[in-house]
């Protein structure tokens, strides 16, 4: 239920304000952002094409009056009056922030659709980055996961298109040691969802910590490594690997 009367409205914000929700755990984002950036789409289409009838037809009504009343001179034809309301309309401002809207829908729209990519409003997106910039809410480092803009989108299609052509098969574990200790390697057909380093991952009755994610050739191209925990703590922020 929520995600057909929250989730399109939440699916607009950040990554980092979605996950501090309460609701965010019932809500299924993929659709919520299907319908959200449907809506948008479309909206801003409407109002695109409203704002062009409008305005153009308006200014052309205005310069033809003027025209006719000699205030332009002579010589001035509907023609010059027709492509002078046709450039103001071209350099307002409204119609680069509705054209802005259509496609930033159209490109939320295809990311859920092709990519099951959550993709929130760029505005949104440049207020957070500004915020955390500005009072330092986090604290960069290596693997650090953070949201993605939509120029983010061709990824995402070409690992939607990677993973298309690989066949489902199981994920392939092998082990090693090092002078640090024990390292578990897994070899995936498909890319793990928040497998981002440094995150907890439980495997059986051990806890690894995910060191590095690659992408590589193959039928499992998707290279995760992990270094195994004196001891770990059960949470909720842990990843629990079951493989079968």
């Amino acid at each position: 239920m929520w995600t057909y009367i929250l989730g399109p409205f939440l699916s607009f914000l950040p990554k980092r304000w979605r996950k501090s929700l309460f609701a965010t755990e019932s809500i299924k984002w993929v659709h919520a952002t299907f319908i959200s950036g449907l809506a948008e789409f479309a909206i801003a289409v409407y109002a695109f094409m409203y704002w062009y009838s409008y305005s153009v037809t308006n200014w052309v009504q205005r310069g033809l009056e003027v025209a006719m009343n000699g205030g332009v001179g002579s010589g001035i034809s509907d023609h010059a009056v027709g492509a002078a309301a046709l450039l103001l309309w071209a350099n307002h401002p409204l119609t680069w922030i509705l054209g802005y809207f259509s496609v930033e829908g159209a490109t939320r729209l295809c990311s859920a659709v092709f990519a099951d990519s959550i993709l929130g409003t760029l505005p949104l997106f440049l207020l957070d980055k500004a915020i955390v910039t500005i009072f330092r809410l986090e604290k960069k480092r290596p693997g650090h996961e953070l949201d993605a803009p939509p120029g983010s989108f061709a990824g995402a299609i070409r690992e939607k298109m990677l993973t298309a052509t690989l066949p489902m098969v199981s994920d392939e574990l092998s082990f090693r040691s090092d002078g640090a200790g024990e390292i578990l390697q897994i070899a995936a057909c498909r890319p793990k969802e928040d497998w981002t380093p440094p995150r907890v991952v439980r495997f059986k009755d051990s806890y690894y910590r995910l060191e590095a994610c690659s992408q590589g050739m193959g039928r499992r191209p998707f290279q995760y490594t992990l270094r195994r925990l004196s001891a770990g703590v059960p949470g909720r922020t842990v990843l629990v690997y079951s493989p079968e």
